[in-house]
């Protein structure tokens, strides 16, 4: 008679066949990516593995594609990106404990370069959360890393709090759309940055303000602010002092020298404070996310959805820079 025992929590649960996936095996454009069959990841102690049903395009995405971010570790080829999952957890290591097979479940990777571009994904746990109820898969994989980047760009790097002044530049897209929502919802007066043809879309996410950046600078009007928000980097540290209040703070995403010089400076200064958010990817946001979502606090807004299959033509329309709010990619 023999008996078993469970694996000890450096051993994985195996997964046999193989799987789609979108890959690179090199940096460049779009033509890149190849649709193949490949082992599919195997599932560590403290993992979840998902049946993927949905991701999204994060500027990242094609960043690492591009070969734009090589100073970050975890690029070996081939690789698969995708940081946005949405889908139904099919297996689970031995130390998951809140979540079970069959659970419809959305996540934000944490590991680089993601992952989420193919049919399963293995991810911890400690970043994945129960899917909103009342969204689709493609409407929940929008959510992870830009409402995360928003929420924690807003909360923790601007310290805003009710009665605030807040001006979000880049208001229309993916990251931008969630952090208006964020804004009004901690009950900050918030100002929106956006282009002519997007007005009607971020005045529906209900800002006390909207500048169109074609007509107007807003870094050469007289109004001051708590906190600038630069979702898209086109405006720096520099053209935004005149506008921040003494004890100002301004958040960019682009995580470039001059950015992080400035940070650095602003931190042994006294007065105003620059700050570059890289978003942690963490099962207590998502949960906070959730719950906003589910009781209509927050909503989702997808430009396009491409399947897998179209990843190339998703990736060159995010790199055009006019996609409103999110693109999705559906597995099935």
């Amino acid at each position: 008679m023999t008996t078993s025992s469970s694996p000890t929590p450096t051993e994985t649960t195996v997964i046999n066949g193989s799987m789609q996936a979108a890959v690179i095996a090199q940096y460049g454009s779009p033509d890149v990516f190849e649709i193949k069959n490949i082992a599919p990841p195997q599932v560590k102690a403290d993992q979840v593995l998902i049946r993927v049903y949905a991701s999204s395009v994060n500027p990242i995405d094609w960043k690492i594609r591009k070969g734009m971010l090589k100073l970050l570790p975890g690029q070996k080829f081939p690789m698969v990106l995708g940081f946005d999952i949405a889908g139904e957890v099919v297996a689970t290591g031995v130390q998951v404990t809140h979540l079970n097979v069959g659970d419809a479940v959305y996540a934000y990777s944490n590991q680089f370069p993601g992952g989420a571009y193919a049919d399963y994904a293995a991810v911890p746990e400690k970043v994945t959360a129960a899917k909103p109820e009342n969204l689709s898969y493609p409407e929940a994989a929008s959510i992870p890393l830009a409402a995360t980047t928003a929420l924690q760009a807003l909360r923790d790097a601007g310290k805003l709090n009710a009665g605030q002044r807040v001006l979000i530049n880049g208001a229309s897209g993916g990251v931008g759309i969630f952090a208006v929502q964020i804004a009004k919802l901690f009950g900050a007066h918030v100002t929106a940055v956006c282009s002519t043809q997007n007005i009607d879309l971020v005045n529906s996410l209900s800002p006390d303000r909207i500048i169109d950046y074609k007509q107007t600078d807003f870094t050469q009007e007289a109004t001051s602010y708590d906190l600038v928000f630069d979702v898209v980097g086109s405006k720096p540290y520099s053209a935004c002092k005149r506008i921040l209040t003494g004890k100002g703070i301004y958040v960019t995403t682009q995580p470039d020298p001059k950015n992080y010089l400035q940070a650095l400076l602003t931190r042994v200064l006294p007065g105003q404070t620059a700050k570059v958010i890289l978003a942690r990817a963490n099962r207590v946001d998502l949960i906070y996310l959730k719950e906003q979502m589910e009781t209509g606090k927050i909503r989702s807004i997808i430009d396009r959805t491409y399947p897998l299959s179209e990843i190339a033509a998703a990736h060159a329309y995010s790199e055009e820079g006019h996609a409103v709010g999110k693109i999705a990619i559906t597995m099935v």
